[in-house]
């Protein structure tokens, strides 16, 4: 064993919700042994993958001293994988790492030292960087964009409420997501229990729909590190998306108004009773 890795503290579940991740799947698995964290374990749901990403997850398997669970789970939506790896992890935390993606690594260590200086963090996430397969010139809108997530936030802190968040008038402006992709972040098991889990009606905000229901509840951590790669690339579901009509857009300021209404910014509460309240929709009539 590497003499650098930390070995103390609880149990951290790096889940890996697999389908058909032969081309990059290995990467990620080798930077979730490089970490400097122990103990761990990895959680691997796979969602009936038809390539090799069993067999390299087998093999992997075989040459690492962490803990390695394969599971096999009927395909039924891009959630429901997600919360099966969940739902299997024995860990007090989840940090999710998506077959694309790669963890630096101090990437553990340093976000569950964050969440063990309060009992009421739920959720920590950190900057991340890109690695792009193929054309850059095909990603730089969408870079320029979404690059740095976290400076959208008119403040945030190390340790704060995530209804602070919340609050940020800026809260339903683009980009939606202001805290990143699940690889971005680390989870308390325990807020499942609390918040419940990933809705299966969502494709592209069941992330970020999440990451704010947690922020409902639970104080937050943010560590200003790039402490994750985010792979872009013309396969991810991210980019197959862009290309579908899909219900996200129109379901998702729905869900905020009906669910986070009274934690938001008065300004973010009147546009949504506006367009969501049938006496807003009346008023919204007069006026215009």
């Amino acid at each position: 064993m590497n003499t650098d890795i930390h070995v103390s503290g609880p149990l951290v579940s790096i889940c890996v919700p697999t389908y058909n991740g032969a081309e990059f799947l290995l990467d990620a698995l080798k930077s979730a042994a490089s970490q400097t964290y122990r103990p761990l374990e990895i959680i691997i749901s796979d969602d009936n993958s038809q390539d090799e990403t069993l067999a390299i997850v087998k093999d992997f398997a075989a040459q690492t001293d962490i803990p390695v669970h394969i599971h096999h789970h009927t395909p039924s939506g891009i959630g429901e994988n997600w919360n099966n790896c969940v739902r299997l992890a024995n860990g007090k935390y989840i940090k999710f790492l998506f077959q694309d993606d790669l963890l630096e690594p101090s990437c553990v260590e340093k976000m569950v030292a964050i969440a063990s200086q309060d009992d009421d963090i739920g959720l920590v996430f950190s900057g991340r960087n890109f690695s792009i397969d193929g054309d850059p010139a095909a990603h730089q809108r969408w870079l320029q964009q979404y690059g740095d997530l976290p400076s959208y936030w008119q403040r945030i802190c190390t340790i704060q409420h995530g209804t602070d968040l919340l609050k940020d008038i800026n809260f339903l402006e683009q980009p939606k997501n202001k805290v990143g992709e699940p690889t971005t972040v680390l989870l308390k098991k325990a807020v499942f229990d609390k918040v419940g889990y990933f809705r299966q009606d969502l494709k592209q905000s069941l992330d970020y729909e999440y990451w704010y229901r947690v922020f409902k509840h639970f104080k937050v951590g943010y560590i200003d590190e790039k402490l994750v790669t985010f792979r872009l690339h013309e396969k991810q579901a991210t980019a197959q998306n862009r290309k579908l009509e899909i219900p996200d857009y129109d379901l998702y300021p729905k869900i905020i108004y009906q669910e986070l209404f009274w934690q938001l910014h008065p300004q973010v509460r009147k546009r949504l009773f506006m367009k969501y309240n049938p006496l807003g929709r009346f008023l919204s009539k007069l006026t215009s």
